[in-house]
């Protein structure tokens, strides 16, 4: 950064305050202060040093971010790895990278409801309802697979209406109408399921190609890495263009560039990894498709503002004048919309839809994910990754203790106990950003 620019935690003086008695001429003081920094206008100190500062700066006041799940993943890899050599092998990564997009896509509406510090408990018996919905459209009815389809998904969004409305109109506690409609919308699912209670997928309709198809080229899995890197440099440049016209300190290319060169050991590992089993699978492919565009519709529209706006301060969101109803009642249509496709995907991975869809550990999993990840029960903090680091955690100590052959309740426990200890770390960085003047 250049000469001029303050250190972070100091303001120059205005001009009518500097002395003008001379050189020796004493300077006023200003009082001691602890003002909250908004991070985006904290310039980091270029180099090594500069990145250990910025480390111990976000150490200090509670901004870990994605960092505690990124460490906990490779301790898991690296037990169940040491464990037994099939759980890092190719075959069980590919498969795992199948297996969580299901919960990772209901993860992902659930960030958004957590961003509001609300919950959702019926997301896991909204899944099982679209997919019944599919199912028995095109395989009992013969409807169109994409009419089917459409419908499916067209119902998850009604669904976030009705409950987005009670809640933000009504005035009825997100966990009253989600836990109502958590058995509501279950046993709606059974009766459109019927006598037989279960309706198997043909395997050639749209929802089971999204599932298992499998881009066997290697050039579609590196292209696709090739591509994510691409994109992540051209966004990264053009933000620092937006902000250095804006006067607002940004990125240096320095640091840019070795963000970039991070991203691709990554992008290209992965797409190493699955090249070296069958290769890229779709379902991989749509949910990190999903997981960019809403990561941008939070981070890059005015929409996701208003959804951090109410989470950190929904008096101070409606002062500034936002619709919070409407804002609310939208971030459960998403929720909802989401848990509908991720029910899809998970009809799909079993080739059927029954009386157990949506049910089990589903839901548990699915908020465990987001918050594993590291959104913030309290709201106002979180992104779309951590449905992703959080789903991947999750599939990754269930393949685990699978291949060890640990029973079911092994499994609860640990994954209970991992949890548990998401929101501790939650809590405590919470209670550090308040003491350093960040919540």
């Amino acid at each position: 950064m250049s000469g001029d620019t303050p250190e972070p935690g100091h303001r120059p003086l205005p001009e009518d305050s500097m002395p003008t008695g001379g050189v020796n001429a004493p300077v006023p003081v200003a009082p001691e202060a602890t003002p909250a920094v908004d991070p985006r206008l904290i310039v980091r100190q270029e180099g090594l040093k500069g990145y250990l500062i910025e480390f111990k700066r976000r150490l200090t006041s509670g901004e870990l971010g994605s960092a505690p799940v990124v460490v906990a993943l490779i301790v898991i890899w690296a037990v169940f790895g040491s464990l037994n050599s099939s759980f890092l092998s190719a075959q069980n990564l590919s498969n795992l990278s199948q297996q969580i997009v299901g919960t990772g896509m209901i993860a992902l509406g659930v960030v958004f409801v957590l961003l509001l510090g609300e919950i959702d408990l019926s997301v896991g018996s909204v899944s099982g309802l679209c997919a019944a919905i599919f199912a028995v459209m095109n395989v009992t009815h013969g409807v169109n697979q994409w009419v089917a389809l459409l419908s499916a998904v067209a119902g998850g969004a009604l669904v976030g209406l009705v409950q987005g409305l009670f809640f933000a109109k009504v005035g009825v506690p997100a966990f009253v109408v989600t836990l109502a409609g958590n058995l509501g919308w279950n046993g709606l699912m059974l009766q459109i399921l019927g006598a037989s209670g279960t309706v198997n997928l043909s395997g050639k309709d749209i929802v089971s190609r999204l599932y298992s198809t499998i881009y066997g080229q290697q050039a579609a899995a590196y292209g696709m890495a090739a591509a994510g890197v691409v994109l992540f440099l051209g966004s990264s440049l053009l933000d620092t263009r937006r902000r250095k016209a804006a006067g607002v300190p940004y990125r240096t290319l320095t640091d840019i560039l070795v963000r970039t060169a991070a991203l691709a050991v990554v992008g290209f590992l992965v797409a190493y990894t699955l090249n070296q089993y069958k290769g890229l699978p779709l379902a991989l492919l749509v949910f990190v498709v999903f997981v960019v565009v809403l990561e941008f519709v939070l981070r890059r529209t005015p929409y996701g503002r208003k959804v951090f706006a109410l989470g950190g301060n929904i008096e101070g969101a409606r002062r500034a004048g936002i619709n919070v109803s409407l804002v609310r009642i939208t971030v459960f249509m998403i929720c909802s919309t989401m848990a509908a496709i991720g029910g899809l995907f998970l009809a799909a991975q079993i080739q059927s839809a029954s009386q157990t869809s949506g049910g089990g550990n589903l839901l548990m999993n699915a908020i465990a994910a987001a918050v594993i990840g590291g959104t913030s029960l309290f709201g106002g903090r979180g992104s779309t990754w951590s449905a992703l680091l959080g789903a991947l955690v999750i599939g990754s100590i269930q393949s685990g203790m699978n291949i060890q052959g640990l029973s079911n309740a092994i499994q609860f426990m640990i994954t209970g106990a991992v949890l548990l200890a998401a929101v501790v770390i939650d809590s405590l960085a919470r209670r550090t950003q308040k003491s350093a003047g960040r919540a």
